[in-house]
């Protein structure tokens, strides 16, 4: 009898364990399904509801239409009006240098003096000689006055007067060009010679430039020959002077074209009181032509640049049909751009004259955007910009 007792008792708690496990698994069914139902809703929702962007922040320009000359661009290379690298016309040793490396000379200050001691010896010997030839002719003059002497004895007297004359003018001069003298007045160089050093005829001294004004000279295909004329404006710019222009006159063009590469060479004269320009540096050349048309520009910064076309954001005013609130989207619109000069760009197709456009910070933004605009901190674009730290 105890032993069917205790089997009773065995069947009774497996009984209530598996409907407490029945009941725990019911509840946890429920549960998952009360989560899925939730989520499912939630989907729902956001399915039936469009998802709104917080708007962006951005910086705005307007689309501008400007007068612009359409201008010629080349590139070329400073040269000094009068320039030259003073030589020696005759060989001897170097006595005495006359001016520091890099000083200016005026025309005719002397440069360089060379060991002229033989000459001024000889000088002294065609000297006397001369002065014995001149007695020597004032007594033939007498005598042929008197009729002591020949015609032809007082001609040889006058020719050796001459001849010795002639002797001491060369000596003179030879002594003369022992002095080289500066051709003109200019910017000394660096001196090519030392003091007791022994030259030829022709060594180079020293280089001398006129630096006020100066020549750029460049060329342009032969197509613009028709619009070129003297007296049209120059701007020229060089990488040793970043955020300088230099502003100067079309003043020569050649009188023949290159046959090789069918371009016409050029020369504009400019003004370069501080000697900024140097002889043989590189210079980007804009001729500006004289009429003017009219350009629409915007900030070269609100350009998208890519491979399959260029474009930019135009901002937009939208009404939400339901709510009838007013916010601003942009919308991208393909562009074909041109010239840029400055910190602007021009555009030749794709916008209007007063559209309002993205400036800045075109690669973070898509189409349809909702944005904001704040200029409190947008850079100003100028035509001819001069960085700060340069």
């Amino acid at each position: 009898m105890h032993d069917v007792a205790q089997t009773e008792m065995k069947k009774l708690r497996v009984k209530s364990t598996r409907k407490a496990l029945s009941k725990a698994v019911l509840g946890l069914v429920v549960v998952l399904l009360m989560i899925v139902g939730i989520k499912a809703l939630q989907i729902l929702k956001m399915k039936s509801a469009p998802m709104m962007m917080p708007p962006t922040t951005v910086s705005s320009a307007p689309v501008k239409e400007e007068d612009w000359s359409p201008l010629l661009s080349s590139v070329g290379s400073i040269s000094a009006v009068q320039g030259a690298v003073v030589s020696t016309e005759l060989g001897g040793t170097v006595a005495e240098i006359k001016f520091p490396n890099g000083s200016v000379a005026k025309q005719g200050d002397v440069l360089v003096k060379l060991d002229a001691s033989s000459e001024e010896a000889q000088l002294r010997t065609a000297e006397a000689d001369l002065e014995l030839a001149r007695a020597d002719l004032q007594r033939s003059q007498d005598l042929a006055t008197r009729k002591v002497i020949s015609k032809a004895e007082l001609d040889s007297a006058e020719s050796k007067f001459k001849q010795k004359q002639g002797t001491v003018d060369n000596m003179r001069a030879m002594i003369v060009k022992k002095e080289v003298r500066a051709p003109f007045a200019g910017q000394l160089g660096i001196r090519q010679v030392n003091v007791g050093q022994m030259i030829n005829a022709g060594q180079q001294v020293v280089s001398l430039q006129a630096l006020d004004p100066v020549y750029v000279d460049f060329a342009l295909p032969q197509q613009h020959l028709a619009n070129l004329s003297q007296g049209l404006e120059v701007h020229v710019q060089t990488d040793a002077l970043p955020g300088r222009e230099f502003v100067g006159k079309l003043t020569a063009l050649n009188s023949s074209v290159d046959p090789v590469t069918r371009n016409v060479g050029l020369q504009a004269t400019l003004e370069n009181r501080d000697h900024a320009l140097r002889p043989g540096m590189f210079a980007k050349i804009d001729v500006v032509l004289p009429e003017k048309e009219k350009t629409l520009v915007v900030p070269g910064s609100a350009v998208s640049y890519a491979p399959y076309g260029d474009s930019v954001f135009v901002i937009e005013k939208k009404k939400e049909p339901k709510t009838g609130k007013e916010s601003q989207m942009i919308r991208q619109q393909f562009v074909r751009v041109g010239e840029a000069r400055g910190d602007f760009i021009s555009i030749t197709q794709g916008l209007e004259p007063g559209q309002t456009i993205v400036s800045t910070g075109v690669f973070k933004l898509r189409n349809g955007m909702p944005v904001v605009i704040n200029n409190d901190l947008a850079p100003k674009p100028q035509l001819n910009p001069k960085p700060a730290d340069t």
